[in-house]
């Protein structure tokens, strides 16, 4: 293998004949996965099936379908495959960080779990999502989550070289800079993600929803303990900037294109530029991270023109 080559699946030993579009109707999930089987288990025969009739559907697509997905026995041997291709570089070889990123899915299973909560996330709250495959292909903010849960492991076993090495590459390929210090929790969807920053002591919590543009930094002027801390279910906005160790509270919500610099309490909203608070939500609504809901606050915001 050249550097640099991406991976190569064995060809398909018997090359199926495709069948017209018509003959393959849309794989509808039902939500939650059953419970007789486990998620993992459930997501990876989604992936699967919707894999097959994109497959059969546009013959174009067959031979990356089935060396991604269809050629592999579980989601962790796709998912590493799928990620060292689109990593790989001259330097940085496509079977090294395969087999990187496969020990590292083997070795924890809270990595393979957080990364089925992604998909289920996405999934969820995503109405441009086509499928399950489509997410685990195609979407550079789910992979690039992915391949910072990798890192992260790595930062935590001193092997901190490769882990920025890893951050740097996952940086010129999806436009995502996470440092690999940092704490990302399960089921976090990073809508578009382009040009989304996260700092080395910004923690994210569970279910979180950020969209592209979107910067958890630091003021410029504080050491140690110094980026931004995301409670669960938080839904922050497109080029929203987050700067300090600030703490937004659980099931807060960050209008797009706001400046925050202090503590958020919880079920609040945060809008503007310098952000003001408006009031907390009552009730057991479901959280803004899960239900996207973007322009609510506006009917509270007095003195919002066009």
């Amino acid at each position: 293998m050249t550097a640099g080559q991406p991976l190569r699946a064995d060809p398909d030993p018997q090359p199926r004949r495709h069948a017209p579009p018509a003959l393959h109707p849309a794989i509808v999930p039902a939500y939650p996965p059953p419970e007789s089987d486990s998620e993992e288990s459930w997501v990876w025969s989604q992936i699967k099936a919707e894999a097959r009739r994109d497959a059969d559907a546009e013959p174009a697509l067959a031979s990356f379908l089935y060396a991604t997905v269809l050629s592999h026995p579980s989601l962790d041997r796709s998912l590493a495959f799928h990620l060292a291709n689109k990593l790989c570089s001259s330097t940085l070889l496509s079977t090294l960080l395969y087999d990187l990123f496969l020990a590292s899915l083997a070795a924890h299973p809270t990595v393979r779990a957080a990364a089925v909560a992604d998909l289920l996330a996405v999934r969820a709250r995503d109405p441009a999502c086509a499928g399950f495959s489509h997410c685990l292909l195609n979407y550079k903010g789910f992979l690039a989550v992915q391949a910072h849960r990798v890192a992260h492991v790595l930062w935590a076993q001193s092997r901190r070289a490769l882990a920025l090495a890893l951050q740097s590459r996952v940086a010129e390929v999806f436009a995502v800079d996470i440092h690999p210090a940092a704490a990302i929790g399960k089921g976090v969807l990073l809508d578009h993600a382009t040009g989304v920053v996260i700092g080395e002591t910004a923690v994210v919590g569970d279910n979180v929803s950020i969209l592209h543009h979107v910067t958890l930094g630091g003021t410029g002027k504080a050491v140690g303990d110094r980026h931004p801390k995301i409670g669960d279910g938080v839904l922050i906005g497109a080029g929203a900037t987050i700067l300090g160790n600030v703490m937004i509270g659980a099931g807060a919500k960050i209008g797009a294109g706001s400046v925050v610099l202090i503590d958020v309490p919880p079920k609040s909203t945060a809008v503007g530029n310098p952000a003001r608070l408006l009031g907390g939500k009552k009730g057991d609504d479901m959280p803004p991270g899960e239900s996207m809901d973007h322009t609510s606050f506006i009917q509270q915001w007095s003195d919002y023109t066009i």
